[in-house]
């Protein structure tokens, strides 16, 4: 029989992780959407439809091409913490820590291909 408090019981489990931490990254990362989102579609739509010279030329310029590397960085972020709280709800075990590495594999790598997108677009 173990003789286990209820402290060691729930330790590791639940709010008593980092539940604080996750909730105010969300909603950092929510009130930074607010104006990036409505950018990001003003943006993206007015370089939408022009010809690949046009495209170069609007995206060489400093002001769209730091609204779409924002926009990329926050929207994934964003994605991967909901991923993280979903993958932590819902899988457990060996299972759990492979999803959380591929995600964030994914995500880091989604960024990085995009960023790198921008910088050729931009040069």
């Amino acid at each position: 029989m173990k003789y286990l408090t209820d402290r060691k019981r729930a330790q590791g489990l639940g709010a008593g992780r980092s539940g604080t931490r996750h909730h105010w990254q969300m909603m950092v990362s929510s009130i930074l959407l607010v104006p990036i989102v409505p950018l990001f579609i003003f943006t993206f739509g007015y370089g939408l439809g022009g010809t690949q010279a046009e495209v170069f030329a609007y995206f060489s310029r400093p002001f769209p091409t730091i609204v779409m590397a924002l926009s990329l960085i926050v929207i994934t972020l964003h994605l991967l913490h909901e991923a993280n709280a979903a993958i932590e709800d819902y899988m457990h075990g060996v299972a759990e820590k492979l999803a959380l590495i591929i995600v964030a594999a994914f995500s880091y790598t989604l960024i990085a291909a995009g960023l790198f997108a921008l910088v050729k677009l931009a040069l």
